[in-house]
Formats: structure tokens, sequence, C-alpha cells
């Protein structure tokens, strides 16, 4: 039997996450305590104890799920196992629970990644919406059409779009003409994995080439590829790369399957991830990671 970590993204996110922990548990401490070292600011409060707004601020809530999923995975003193993967910026938490990135490293760069996010788009110009009920070949006939980018392949009909607001709202439209359930914007302060991001590609281009990675002790299965990777170049241009492009989730976890892994193990807040697996494939066991 092999095992994978899964590791979330924006959006699993709720005030008071690891706030217990924290409390009651020293290794957990210590890493929202090097977080806030890192950032130089109590992030660890604004996780606590909110307000919510200010906590899904993109540049406050990428290092924040990161550092609770850590402070989770140290807390249960938990192995890793024969792979990890992780969700758009839970990529960067399965590199560092890896051993590819130290837990500060991680931050300052989940930091940079959401303030590049956040800078490469105009408040009001950009959007993400999810389609409910259409296949991913549907959507990105649409996609083609009105010029929109897919952002989160997801499943089986939930499917993530994003770019610039009137293109996403066209082909919102358009999905719901073509008998999508439902088509609706997310909550979420800058479009994500589309091609608008290109800045921020750039900027974390420079920031990973002055970072210290080393290959990680598991293979991570990339958002890009869908397979195991575990060279530190190759590691750098997929984050860059994640960045522009959409993140392959469904694919990855099918890819798993082919893997031979049939237990996946979700770490971190939230259990999005337990969720998509069971809708994606029935060979693979998803369960949380207890603590």
């Amino acid at each position: 039997m092999s095992s994978i970590f899964v590791f979330p993204g924006q959006g699993a996110q709720s005030v008071g996450m690891g706030k217990e922990l924290y409390e009651t548990n020293a290794a957990a401490r210590a890493v929202f305590d090097e977080v806030d070292d890192a950032l130089n600011q109590k992030l660890s409060d604004i996780i606590f104890n909110g307000p919510m707004e200010d906590l899904t601020l993109t540049a406050n809530v990428q290092p924040a799920i990161m550092a609770t999923s850590i402070a989770m995975l140290r807390a249960a003193d938990a192995k890793i196992p024969e792979y990890v993967a992780g969700h758009s910026l839970g990529e960067y938490t399965a590199l560092c629970a890896a051993g590819a990135l130290s837990v500060g490293d991680a931050a300052k760069l989940l930091r940079v990644r959401g303030n590049a996010m956040q800078s490469a788009v105009p408040v009001g110009q950009g959007l993400t919406a999810v389609i409910l009920g259409l296949d991913i070949d549907v959507v990105r006939e649409i996609c083609a059409k009105t010029d929109c980018d897919v952002a989160n392949d997801n499943s089986a009909g939930q499917v993530v779009i994003s770019g610039a607001k009137e293109i996403v709202e066209a082909t919102m439209a358009a999905a719901k003409e073509a008998g999508a359930k439902r088509a609706m914007p997310l909550a979420l302060s800058v479009p994500v994995h589309c091609r608008i991001q290109q800045p921020a590609a750039d900027a974390m281009r420079a920031a990973l080439a002055d970072v210290n990675l080393v290959a990680p002790n598991a293979p991570l299965i990339s958002n890009k590829t869908c397979a195991p990777m575990t060279d530190v170049d190759e590691i750098k241009d997929a984050l860059v790369y994640q960045m522009t492009h959409g993140v392959r989730w469904r694919e990855s976890v099918l890819a798993m399957a082919e893997l031979g892994i049939t237990e996946q193990i979700e770490v971190g807040p939230g259990a999005v991830l337990t969720g998509l697996c069971s809708r994606i494939t029935d060979k693979i066991t998803a369960k949380k990671l207890e603590i």
C-alpha cells in the first residue's frame, strides 16, 4: 500500500484554525512562531483572531494556510509517506513538509507570491469563477472562444476559470447557455492561475532563484505535469509555471492511482481535497490526518 500527503490551497482558511494546537502543542507553536519571525509580523494573531477580511487577503492567507498545515503535521509527529502533493499554494507546503524548504522560507515565498498576485492585476479588473456541471473539455472549448483561462480542473463537473473580469463574466454566461448547473464568482481578491498573472510569475522566478530549495525527501506530484518530481530546477520552473497555468488536480489524483497510491491523507485546514478525491476515483481512500 502506498500513501500520499496532500496539502490544501486558498479557500481552506477559517479564523481560529490552529489556535488550539498553538496553545497545547509545542511543535505546532514553534511553527507559528517561526512564520511570525520570518514575516516580521504577528500573522498568528490574524490567523487565530481575525478579522476574516484580514485573513483572506492573499498576502496573509497563503502563508497562513501553509503555517496551519505544517503545524498540524508537526503536532501529529507524522512520518512523510512515499509521495506529497499540494493544490496551488499547497505545493509550497508539500515541499516544506518533505524537507525541500524551511518553514521560514516557505512563508517568505508565499508572502512574495500573494503580494505579487495582488499587484499584478488592479483591484476589480480580474475575476475567478467556478463552473459546475460541465465536462472539462466543454469548458475548455468555451474558454477558447472567449479567451478565458482554466484555473483549476478540480474534479469531474467542477472547473474554475480566471482572467479579466469582463472575459470571465462572458465565459460564465456562455457556460450557463451550454448547460452548466451553476456558474458563479469566487470570493478571491485576485484572479488566479491565468495569463494576466505573468508579472507575478516573473516575481516568483526571481524569488525562487534566491531561495535554498533542495530535493524533497518524497517526490512531489506536480500541478504542472501530474507526475512525480524531485529535481530542484524542475520544481522551481513548475512553481513559476503554475502562476499562469491551471492546476491539474483531477488528472493528478488519477495519476496517483496509476502510481499505485491507495491512501490519500489531507494535512491542513478544511477537507476540500478529501471530498474531491472521492469524486475523482474509487481506487484511493481519502481521509484527514489524525492529530
